[in-house]
């Protein structure tokens, strides 16, 4: 099952997305968050959906992120061997873990906002894990236990900010604009092959990432295990899985955004973002 929201910012509605149409889910009664994760949302949706069949059906308008703002989005730095290698950096022998601002969310297509003072906004294409129940000290071969869906996400990086004042990463991720997510998240039993999917991205119809998820250093059941050594994971949360080679930063001379410029992104049965940079 494919869930998304529509709408204009702050009062997105919840849909579904099935056999290429949106549907207004609304009376179902509850949102993607938290809550509708905790109690075992996408079973009682899909029961839900069975019973009722004549859905009003959505055209034209804005999708935002898929789900509510998360307690928390948790990325994981060079987790691909060859963007390790391209960024000139070791090779990590434990996950690199840093936070994203829940305040960067916004959906596929929404502008990119280049931030105040910025000369050296990155893009990056990352898959991104959504827990859907707590989590605390797992079992890596439990993992997948805890995983409601998977999203496209593009963790988006100022690298100045990131790298050139005093190596606060999260001061160089967490602009506004700089995660959207979607246009769905795509349930666990959709995603058979996590460790196997096509990742692209462009600017302005240029290939610069163009890669697969299996040049992944520490694989999805490791990240929510190890992650959840050191945090609660609550339902809903967020963890984008790193990126692979082919960012700006990699490049020689490396390769920024500019106003004007756009990105266009996706992964393998996940969909596709286009973002404007403003």
């Amino acid at each position: 099952m494919k869930l998304l929201r529509f709408g204009e910012p702050g009062t997105e509605k919840p849909g579904v997305l099935i056999n290429n149409e949106i549907l207004d889910v609304s009376a179902f009664g509850e949102d993607f968050g938290e809550k509708f994760f905790e109690t075992d949302g996408i079973a009682r949706l899909q029961d839900w959906l069975k019973k009722n069949t004549s859905l009003p059906k959505v055209k034209g308008v804005r999708i935002g992120a898929p789900f509510t703002r998360p307690s928390k989005i948790i990325c994981v730095g060079l987790n691909y061997t060859k963007h390790a290698l391209e960024s000139q950096m070791d090779i990590p022998k434990e996950p690199i873990i840093f936070f994203k601002s829940t305040t960067a969310l916004v959906g596929p297509t929404d502008d990119l906002i280049i931030p105040r003072n910025s000369v050296k906004t990155d893009w990056e294409v990352e898959l991104a894990v959504v827990i859907g129940k707590k989590a605390s000290y797992v079992d890596e071969k439990n993992a997948l236990d805890y995983v409601a869906g998977y999203c496209l996400h593009n963790d988006y990086s100022e690298r100045e900010f990131q790298l050139e004042r005093n190596g606060q990463w999260v001061k160089g991720k967490s602009c506004d604009t700089f995660a959207p997510m979607g246009p769905y998240l795509v349930t666990k039993d959709e995603v058979p092959n996590y460790n196997s999917l096509h990742m692209w991205l462009k600017v302005n119809g240029r290939t610069m990432q163009d890669n697969n998820t299996d040049d992944m250093i520490f694989e999805v059941p490791f990240l929510i295990h190890y992650i959840s050594q050191f945090m609660t994971l609550l339902p809903g949360d967020v963890i984008s899985t790193g990126t692979p080679a082919g960012v700006g930063l990699g490049f020689k001379p490396p390769i920024y955004l500019k106003v004007g410029d756009v990105v266009e992104l996706g992964i393998e049965g996940l969909g596709e973002q286009r973002q404007v940079a403003k």
